[in-house]
């Protein structure tokens, strides 16, 4: 007996959670208060790097943007539509070229390529300057190559202290939650094939 009682007490609460709501719904409508669902276009900033966070450790994306020095390297990755893939859990290692990198480009490069027409080649571009893992300068003089992003190799190479990668000088090493940035000298070029 006891088990029919609780069964209808259990049937009878479920009754009550699905009449509630069915009831304010219904409430609402008569008032005229439940808006119509409106079509919206979505939006070209969607995903993770769009979502502020003021608590966690900076993302490498968050890093580049946060810089006075890297302002044309995060246009670039923005006229690329990048930012999802730089706030991923990596562990990624961006190696990052400063403004001065960039104006050391022959006149009209970085114009040429931040037009539309151009995304595909900024972002062969820029995803050369990305590489699986989080490894130090240090660590990095243990290599003698890596695998980018863009499915091409960059070479390292050792001179004295200093670590070039594609050519480009490592200036500094900022951590971050998702990897390392490594701040460069020169921007990376892809070899061509």
């Amino acid at each position: 007996m006891k088990t029919t009682n609780t069964t209808i007490k259990v049937l009878l609460g479920c009754l009550l959670l699905l009449a509630v709501p069915l009831a304010c719904k219904q409430g609402a409508e008569k008032q005229g208060e439940v808006p119509e669902a409106t079509a919206q276009e979505p939006s070209q900033n969607q995903g993770q790097a769009f979502i502020k966070d003021d608590v966690s450790t900076p993302n490498v994306l968050d890093i580049a943007i946060g810089s006075e020095d890297h302002t044309t390297l995060v246009a670039a990755v923005q006229a690329a539509e990048l930012e999802n893939a730089l706030v991923n859990a990596g562990p990624l290692m961006v190696f990052a070229p400063t403004n001065a990198a960039f104006e050391a480009l022959p006149e009209g490069t970085v114009e040429g390529l931040l037009k539309p027409e151009s995304k595909d080649a900024l972002a062969n571009i820029l995803k050369y300057h990305v590489t699986p893992g989080n490894y130090s300068k240090d660590f990095l003089k243990k290599f003698k190559k890596l695998g980018q992003a863009n499915n091409q190799d960059a070479l390292v190479e050792v001179k004295g202290e200093e670590v070039y990668v594609g050519g480009a000088k490592i200036l500094a090493s900022i951590p971050a939650g998702n990897g390392i940035v490594h701040v460069v000298d020169k921007v990376l070029l892809p070899p061509t094939e």
